[in-house]
């Protein structure tokens, strides 16, 4: 017998650019909000309506990084996740939150199109600086480099994110 089945699927617009922190071991946390709409048509008025839910959404690990660096406010995602709801205290008075967690189990895809030329859109984000235990070390050039091949041109693929 099946324990329980606790799975969100969602498809949204974000309402304001993610952010995103590093805890202590190196992995990434990014939290957004996620706007999804429902409309009908009033019976008695015959007037369209329309309700917009505001959901927490929490991503862990890479997908947090990639979050970060390609979401941006007004992008729209589809994502699956697990709803999970956090209790804590606060001058004494007893707080919940419930949010939609994405990690290794969830998904997560951008449903914008690429961006046309000229238009911010989809640009990565300069990446936020990651802690790290110790500097890499750095490598030393080789005296005689080889030709230099003509320069890919990345702009050409249809891909928006490279994974």
């Amino acid at each position: 017998m099946a324990r329980g089945v606790n799975k969100v699927i969602l498809i949204g617009n974000v309402g304001g650019d993610p952010e995103v922190r590093y805890l202590p071991n190196g992995n990434a946390v990014a939290n957004i909000t996620l706007a999804t709409s429902d409309s009908w048509k009033d019976k008695q008025t015959g007037q369209q309506q329309e309700r917009t839910e505001w959901h927490r959404v929490v991503f862990f690990g890479r997908i947090a990084e990639v979050v970060g660096e390609y979401v941006r406010k007004g992008s729209k995602m589809y994502i699956e996740g697990r709803l999970q709801t956090r209790e804590w205290e606060k001058d004494g008075v007893k707080r919940y939150t419930t949010e939609i967690v994405v990690d290794i189990g969830g998904q997560m895809q951008l449903l914008d199109g690429k961006p046309q030329s000229g238009e911010q859109g989809m640009a990565p984000r300069p990446q936020q600086q990651r802690p790290t235990q110790q500097p890499a070390p750095q490598q030393q050039q080789p005296a005689q480099q080889a030709p230099q091949q003509a320069t890919p041109d990345y702009d050409s693929f249809d891909d928006d994110i490279p994974f």
